[in-house]
């Protein structure tokens, strides 16, 4: 529209270009997911783990942590929460750039077709990222990545399209709504 075409005259003077998203994607095999029960937030013992147990697996999932637990690693002797199965396949979707919120809503949407087809999967995650240093912060509050940075949500969405909603954000933060 005008508006974009006068906004990109400008930035054409200064050098300035528009970058695309980074797209990866992965396959993770056998791997070990924690079991989960939508209506069981804070988990139960021998049937499902809890919201945080997910968070946690879920961080190291994402940086590739070991979870095997073995004694010779001094990395990490973190592993998957009780109970859980082992999935033969998983896919890992990263997308790295700045995402307006609309395309977020969109992705989520296309997510939740999913279950619309026969699958195997009980649950699916989606995870947005702010950047470290992101102005934006919610209520009154200074977004704080001075003392940390985190800024970030993921949804969890199960097959009957109940979701869990999990945020971080930093200690200088005020939580959303």
């Amino acid at each position: 529209d005008a508006e974009g075409s006068t906004l990109m005259s400008y930035f054409s003077k200064h050098q300035i270009r528009a970058l695309k998203p980074k797209i990866t994607f992965s396959t993770l095999r056998d791997l070990l997911c924690p079991v989960l029960q939508s209506n069981e937030l804070q988990g139960k013992p021998e049937e499902s783990c809890s919201t945080e147990e997910l968070f946690e697996w879920l961080g190291a999932v994402l940086n590739h942590v070991s979870l095997d637990n073995k004694s010779s690693s001094f990395l990490s002797t973190f592993c998957c929460p009780q109970p859980n199965t082992r999935v033969e396949k998983a896919f890992l979707c990263t997308i790295t750039g700045f995402i307006i919120p609309e395309k977020i809503i969109q992705l989520l949407e296309q997510l939740c077709c999913y279950f619309g087809e026969p699958k195997l999967a009980d649950w699916l995650t989606l995870t947005v990222h702010g950047f470290a240093d992101s102005p934006v912060s919610w209520r009154e509050s200074e977004h704080g990545f001075h003392k940390g940075g985190e800024n970030l949500y993921n949804f969890v969405v199960f097959r009957n399209l109940d979701y869990w909603l999990q945020m971080a954000v930093g200690t200088n933060d005020g939580c959303p709504p």
